[in-house]
């Protein structure tokens, strides 16, 4: 059977593969240690999962739900905005509950890209951004963040691009992805950075896109590029609590933004889907009245993960960018490829850390080109594993 023409140029996706490379490792008996993956490990608040429990015990809530949410979710959401990024959001018509943030990706391409558009895309970036895009029709266009520019935007040379495409009649470029914290870089934006990025896209007429999951993970000051006057006009944010609640099987995300653009949004997601279960939902809004205590507990335990995992990446002589974020950490080892690499000096280093002393790490190559000098661990595994991992090195490597 012949696959259509939107899949061409979309490959599988590099961690689906690779989790079945190390399958087939471990059947051989390796036993690998999995330090690539940014899954959670942890478990939600017992709280959490004893409203799911309860609710789904009830004999009305097995039906078809709105498609715009429960409003018991979409309040809750909107309380969260405001008491932790200082946003005021309408419930019923500037926030739209979503089986994930990854299918508001995709959603947001849908609605407004189609074949002759292009979409500006990080690099290094989350790689889900170019295959929503390209699944679209529309074409993603690459801008560069470099450690030497703290993985800002060079706005001066995205704006070249963007005269060049006012040459014509057409208005070529209409998006731009941003996420910060930054996936998989750890860096921080600030409110200067998101006033800037609004100032542009008002400038230049373009939808900032942006993705906001690791705001609460190792970090003191999370904020919303809705706090900045006038982003809600051209903005469209998601957020998630796969990451922040320990949820990310639970499949519960949000698109906040102004009323036009989500009642645009759902023209399309109204076709995708039936809406969420209500128990999840009304364990979701349970999740997001957690109070300090449950981001300090969390964060408690990735600390010293963190710690850890920082011993062994010295371990294998990298370099590591102070103040990251998230649940991973973006480290720069020493050149010691000999040969070239798809995935660069970071691909060579995290094949020989593998197939070596079976710890599977994950190249930065696979985040984009400006990825290919860095390698990056992720802290969704306990203490123990990581010391195990460092043990292995020391055993096999160092």
């Amino acid at each position: 059977m012949q696959t259509a023409k939107r899949l061409e140029g979309i490959g599988e996706y590099y961690f689906s593969k690779k989790l079945r490379e190390i399958d087939g490792l471990n059947k051989a008996g390796k036993n690998i240690i999995n330090l690539g993956i940014g899954s959670p490990d942890l478990p939600p608040h017992p709280d959490v999962v004893k409203v799911l429990q309860d609710e789904s015990l009830k004999a009305n809530v097995h039906g078809y739900q709105s498609y715009k949410g429960s409003p018991v979710l979409r309040n809750a959401m909107c309380s969260w905005y405001k008491k932790w990024y200082g946003v005021s959001l309408d419930a019923d018509t500037e926030v739209l509950p979503l089986i994930g943030s990854k299918e508001g990706i995709m959603h947001i391409c849908m609605t407004y890209f189609e074949a002759g558009v292009k979409v500006l895309v990080p690099n290094p970036g989350y790689p889900t951004y170019s295959s929503a895009v390209k699944l679209s029709g529309a074409e993603p266009v690459y801008y560069t963040l470099l450690e030497q520019n703290n993985y800002e935007p060079d706005f001066d040379a995205i704006e070249k691009l963007l005269l060049e495409a006012d040459n014509s009649n057409t208005k070529v470029y209409r998006a731009i992805f941003v996420n910060y914290p930054q996936m998989p870089t750890g860096q921080q934006a600030s409110i200067a950075l998101f006033e800037k990025l609004v100032a542009f896209a008002v400038k230049h007429q373009l939808l900032i896109i942006h993705d906001n999951p690791y705001s609460f993970i190792l970090n003191d000051n999370p904020i919303s590029i809705l706090s900045v006057e006038g982003a809600k006009a051209v903005t469209l944010e998601l957020n998630s609590l796969s990451k922040s609640h320990n949820m990310a099987g639970w499949r519960v995300g949000m698109l906040c933004g102004s009323k036009e653009r989500i009642d645009e949004v759902l023209r399309f997601k109204s076709n995708m889907d039936s809406g969420m279960y209500l128990p999840l939902q009304l364990a979701a809004a349970k999740a997001l009245s957690l109070e300090q205590e449950w981001y300090d507990g969390v964060n408690k335990i990735y600390a010293e993960r963190r710690a850890k995992a920082e011993e062994l990446l010295q371990l294998i002589g990298c370099t590591i960018a102070p103040n990251q974020a998230g649940m991973f950490i973006w480290a720069k080892p020493k050149n010691v490829s000999a040969n070239e690499h798809e995935l660069g000096n970071g691909g060579y280093v995290t094949d020989q850390v593998l197939y070596n002393a079976n710890v599977f790490i994950t190249p930065g190559g696979i985040f984009g080109s400006a990825g290919n000098d860095f390698i990056r661990v992720s802290l969704c595994s306990p203490v123990e594993k990581l010391e195990e991992a460092i043990n292995r090195i020391k055993q096999t490597i160092v």
